[in-house]
């Protein structure tokens, strides 16, 4: 695993996290100390429900946007491009404000079983 260039401890720089350090080694009270850090932060393996948005459905009014916790909507051009399932934590906001109901919320085990069957019809 490659270690994350992250700023942890008490103020203090460190050269990264690992797999093998100590909680000593880790951040107080897990402090985060260098601002602007959320992109080196993956947190979309959280997920147990993911969004998939119904093209067909959406006026790209761009709701969903605005209320997203995580800025994982992508827009472009001002329309809705996609989601960013690197750090979705599937809350299912989103889904809850969108005024077509253009955003389904599917299990994350769904999800995988629909996988699992193309593979297996190939």
């Amino acid at each position: 695993m490659t270690p994350f260039n992250r700023n942890f401890g008490q103020g203090r720089s460190r050269e990264g996290i690992s797999p093998d350090m100590n909680w000593r080694e880790l951040t107080k009270a897990g402090n985060i100390y260098e601002p602007g850090n959320a992109n080196t932060y993956e947190t979309g393996d959280w997920r147990t429900i993911r969004p998939i948005w119904n093209k067909e459905r959406c006026i790209h009014c761009l709701i969903c946007w605005r209320y997203c916790p995580d800025a994982s909507i992508i827009s472009t051009d001002g329309k809705f491009d996609c989601f960013d399932y690197k750090h979705c934590k599937g809350c299912g906001i989103c889904a809850n404000v969108c005024p077509t109901h253009a955003i389904d919320m599917i299990s994350e085990d769904e999800i995988d079983k629909q996988k699992e069957a193309r593979r297996n019809e190939e």
